[in-house]
């Protein structure tokens, strides 16, 4: 006979610990799922975003030299201001004191003219156009007045030409720290980047890096070896810049050509000029130094001087080159489709190909 027994339940104290234990599991795999690392970047990755910050932190890098550079120039400018305001005071000082001997000699004699007692007692400039009317003046008190009311003028004016300049040079110095600050917080997350790789991804990095450097530069030195192809007049003629190509490379531009490859394997340092570490348009400007030629610090303000080059193949050793559309990289010409210039933080000195970046335009100089 079948037993009709009922299943026993299972008692509200089981059940509610049964519930709990799944609730829980649930929870501590969303949480297991919510805390799983995100897959690390490759080798390839990495370089791709360090790159890129390199790149946003040579852009600040000119923005900074120019700020750099405006600074020194308004500290000359307020400088020279400053001298010619305390030589303009001290003219005056000297024509009021001529006009105080004046006035004891007037006084020792039975009196002292009244409308030059007026004038030692009060504002010149505001005085004169009431005293020099007066007839009891001369004409040589007249002109001492005169003289000085010009002077006078001259002196408020570059008071405030100085002052106007000095509120120019505080700007120019917070815009400075901003751009520097700017181009350390690209760096720093460069190198926060470059510190997740291996040692060994880092070296096999590093290891590209020289190889591509070492191909670049055989290259280059072969190109400047080898005589270069003569173009017919046609070919000139057809070419974007026939006059530019026309026109040889200066002896200057060839002597500063030289010195740059005399820095073959200095670091890349933002903000400087030399003679032991150069950003791209301090390599540029440094080396036309050496060849007693002076162009502008940043590459914005290189691009606007000499002979301006289009096409590629109308380069020519020496010549400078200038790349991506804000004009924010340049180097030198290194023939062959090769440029000689200071790349970026964390490298040096060295050929690349022209091509490894987008090229605008070149300058002879």
């Amino acid at each position: 006979m079948a037993s009709h027994r009922r299943p026993k339940q299972p008692s509200r104290a089981r059940v509610t610990v049964l519930t709990a234990t799944a609730a829980a599991a649930v929870a501590l795999t969303s949480q297991t799922a919510q805390a799983a690392p995100s897959a690390k970047p490759t080798k390839d990755e990495v370089k791709s975003k360090v790159d890129k910050l390199y790149q946003d932190a040579e852009k600040a890098t000119e923005k900074y030299n120019g700020a750099k550079e405006k600074q020194g120039k308004l500290e000359k400018e307020i400088g020279t201001l400053q001298d010619k305001v305390a030589r303009g005071q001290d003219e005056v000082n000297e024509l009021r004191a001529g006009l105080g001997s004046l006035a004891s000699a007037q006084y020792r004699s039975g009196g002292i003219d009244p409308s030059l007692q007026l004038f030692l007692s009060a504002d010149p400039d505001s005085y004169l156009d009431k005293a020099s009317t007066l007839e009891q003046l001369s004409g040589k008190q007249v002109e001492a007045l005169r003289t000085i009311q010009e002077k006078q003028r001259s002196l408020a004016q570059q008071r405030q030409e100085a002052g106007d300049k000095l509120k120019d040079l505080a700007d120019t110095r917070s815009e400075l720290g901003k751009k520097k600050g700017e181009v350390q917080g690209k760096l720093a997350q460069a190198q926060k980047l470059l510190n997740s790789l291996t040692a060994a991804e880092k070296a096999a990095l590093e290891e590209e890096e020289k190889r591509a450097s070492r191909a670049s530069e055989r290259t280059a030195l072969k190109a400047q070896e080898e005589p270069a192809p003569k173009k017919s007049a046609g070919t000139e003629a057809k070419s974007g810049g026939s006059a530019a190509a026309a026109k040889p490379v200066s002896g200057r531009a060839t002597s500063a050509y030289a010195a740059g490859q005399s820095k073959i394997g200095s670091p890349y340092v933002y903000g400087a000029s030399g003679p032991s570490s150069f950003d791209c348009s301090g390599f540029t400007s440094w080396s036309f130094a050496q060849a007693n030629q002076t162009i502008p610090r940043t590459s914005q303000a290189q691009a606007q001087i000499g002979t301006r080059i289009n096409s590629q193949s109308d380069l020519q050793v020496g010549d400078l080159v200038f790349f991506y559309s804000d004009l924010h990289h340049v180097g030198f010409y290194a023939g062959n489709g090769q440029i000689l210039h200071s790349p970026r933080t964390g490298a040096v000195v060295r050929y690349e190909s022209i091509n490894n970046m987008p090229y605008m335009f070149g300058v002879r100089v």
